[in-house]
Parts: C-alpha cells; sequence; structure tokens
C-alpha cells in the first residue's frame, strides 16, 4: 500500500495524464464529459455522490459541477491536494477523505446514491472487501459505476514480441503485473499492479449485493498508430471495462469453492 501511495503523489507532483485537473471547459457541460454512455440519465442533480479512489482534481468537480453533494476518498494525499486546490478556485463544497477503498468507516451506511470509481482495483489484493464496502456505503436502488483493467491487459506484453502482443503472466488472481516495464499509459509508473480475474471483479459485485444493469469496453484502439504504442496495443486488447451495477440486496455469501452458481450471485436476502 505504502508504494502505491508515494507513487500516486509522487504522479501528481508531476502531472501525469492521470493527475490532471478538469479544465474550464469541462466544466461548462459535466454531464456529457461524466456520462457519455447515457447511465445517469438527465440529471443527477441532488444526488450524493462518492468518487472512489478518485483524487486528482477531475472526478469531484465534475460531479459537483453537475449539481451532486460529492465526496472524494482517495490514499494519495498528493491527488486530494489537486481536489482542494479545483474546489477552492471554484468556489466548490467537496468533501475530502484521506482513506484506504478497503476501509471506508468514516462513511455512514447507505449515505450515497451513487458512487462513482474509476479504475483502482488493480491497486489492491482483496478486491471483494472493496465491493462490502460500497455495497454498505451505498442505499439500496443506488447506483454503482465501476472501471476496471481488463485481466489480460495486466497478463499481455506492452510491447510486440515478433510482431505479435504475447501473454506473459498466467491467468490467476493476486498475481503481480511486472513492475519493472517501462512506464506507459497502460502502466502507472512506480506503482504494485495486482491481476484479477473477470470471475473475481464481476463475481465479487455480485456477490456483494448488486446486479449488473449495463457493461462496456471503452474503446481506445488506433490500428494505424505505430505498434508498441497506446492506440495500436488497444485496438488488439480493449485494456479496461467499465460495469453499471445497482444494489439489491446485502449480498450473497458463497462458500470458497469456485464453482458456485453464477446464477444466484445477485439474489440477496
Amino acid at each position: 500500500m505504502l508504494q502505491n501511495i508515494h507513487a500516486w503523489d509522487r504522479l501528481a507532483r508531476e502531472g501525469h495524464v492521470l493527475a490532471t485537473p478538469v479544465t474550464d471547459e469541462e466544466l461548462r457541460d459535466p454531464m456529457k464529459v461524466i456520462d457519455e454512455i447515457g447511465w445517469l440519465g438527465k440529471s443527477i442533480r441532488g444526488w450524493r455522490v462518492l468518487c472512489l479512489a478518485a483524487g486528482g482534481g477531475r472526478h469531484g468537480p465534475l460531479y459537483c459541477a453537475a449539481g451532486s453533494m460529492v465526496t472524494v476518498v482517495d490514499l494519495s494525499p498528493e491527488m486530494l491536494k489537486l481536489d482542494r486546490q479545483v474546489a477552492f478556485e471554484r468556489k466548490m463544497d467537496i468533501r475530502l477523505i484521506e482513506s484506504d477503498m478497503c476501509n471506508l468507516r468514516s462513511l455512514q451506511d447507505g449515505e450515497f446514491d451513487l458512487v462513482v470509481h474509476p479504475v483502482s482495483t488493480c491497486y489492491v489484493s482483496q478486491v471483494p472487501e472493496v465491493f462490502q464496502e460500497v455495497a454498505r456505503v451505498l442505499r439500496i436502488g443506488g447506483l454503482y459505476i465501476s472501471q476496471h483493467k481488463q485481466p489480460i491487459n495486466l497478463q499481455a506484453s506492452l510491447l510486440p514480441v515478433a510482431g505479435k502482443y504475447v501473454i506473459e503472466r498466467p491467468a490467476k488472481t493476486g498475481g503481480i503485473a511486472d513492475p519493472s516495464v517501462q512506464a506507459s499509459r497502460l502502466r502507472e509508473p512506480g506503482t504494485r499492479e495486482v491481476i484479477h480475474s473477470l470471475q473475481t471483479i464481476l463475481g465479487g459485485i455480485c456477490r456483494a449485493g448488486f446486479v449488473i444493469e449495463d457493461f462496456a469496453e471503452p474503446q481506445h484502439g488506433k490500428i494505424e498508430q505505430h505498434p508498441g504504442t497506446f492506440g495500436h496495443r488497444c485496438a488488439f486488447q480493449p485494456p479496461y471495462i467499465r460495469i453499471k451495477t445497482r444494489r439489491v440486496s446485502k449480498g450473497y455469501s458463497p462458500s470458497q469453492n469456485d464453482s458456485t452458481d453464477v446464477s444466484k450471485l445477485w439474489i440477496g436476502s
């Protein structure tokens, strides 16, 4: 955990692309930016929104500009500093909490209408704990919209090998992505990333008491770009998944047997 705190603090100070505050132009039409798919409807004015692991001066201010009451939770003090600066400059009221996404004890049960969770589950070992905490702080009927790194994104080579991207690491939850690879838009330099299977991500969300309403693979592929670039690799393997879910129950607690009947995972007590 300390490794990732230090890495994100450094990235925030260096102005990494994922630590770039929102622009004035984006704030003029925030719904266009935060809901390009159309999952949130016409308005989220008055909603209680948690931006989880989402510091950096972008997500919180956008949801605030859309009329929501916003809380931002992030592990990195420097990422939260960017939110504080944006909120001060634009006179926004945003609650900022420095905390691990696996531990939201400072937040109340059923406190939020919407939890927005950008790519970050790759930085924790115990993803089910995250989903259980999200379920606790989200009201029944509330939305949880999250984005994750595809397992194969962390398994595959960043650069072509003999003209092809190859699978370098096994499909096993808990595996560590190679920390020695060069920095790229697909690897945040200095961070410790953990591979999580789709069963761990999708099944974990369902077991926590959510039903999946929609699913997307954001498209960043540009086959015409040079091999080894972000766009070229994404043309062969979409790097992320985005999931729209709704909290419908207290959750389902299966045994440790991986053969659990998936049809039961979203049926709560």
